[in-house]
């Protein structure tokens, strides 16, 4: 189990828009396969959170595209927490090629903890909290 959650991918064709690159859209939809992963790494399948009634609640992302990735290539996406708050989580992501070591994109993720019955946002519990490193400004990689 690792504070930082790396997930390995080759760009599908399918991800490619009409500029020749990857699409905007898809660095979305990876971030959201690696905190998954990541958190089912650390023991915290969506099954986990649901069986507790709770989920999280994407309140907002950001991501900065840095250079294009093309159809083949081998992306690394790695994904960790970076705090805690009562009710909410950053989450961070860094999108890198590593045939030359170049950083295709950084992004993060704001996620909300919530009733999932009620969609009310609700104090994550420490068992859950307990389970990420927090990794500092200072500490990414």
């Amino acid at each position: 189990m690792s504070a930082i959650g790396k997930m390995q991918l080759v760009v599908p064709e399918t991800a490619i828009d009409i500029n020749g690159h990857v699409n905007n859209v898809q660095y979305v939809h990876w971030m959201q396969e690696a905190a998954i992963a990541h958190s089912a790494e650390l023991g915290w399948p969506t099954e986990r959170f649901l069986a507790l009634g709770r989920t999280w609640i994407i309140r907002c992302h950001t991501i900065e595209y840095l250079h294009s990735a093309h159809a083949g290539e081998t992306i690394h996406v790695l994904t960790w927490v970076a705090d805690f708050h009562k009710i909410r989580s950053l989450r961070k992501y860094k999108f890198l090629r590593p045939q030359d070591g170049v950083v295709l994109a950084t992004a993060s993720t704001l996620f909300i903890f919530c009733d999932l019955h009620s969609g009310k946002p609700v104090a994550i519990p420490q068992e859950v909290q307990a389970a990420y490193t927090v990794i500092g400004a200072a500490d990414e990689p």
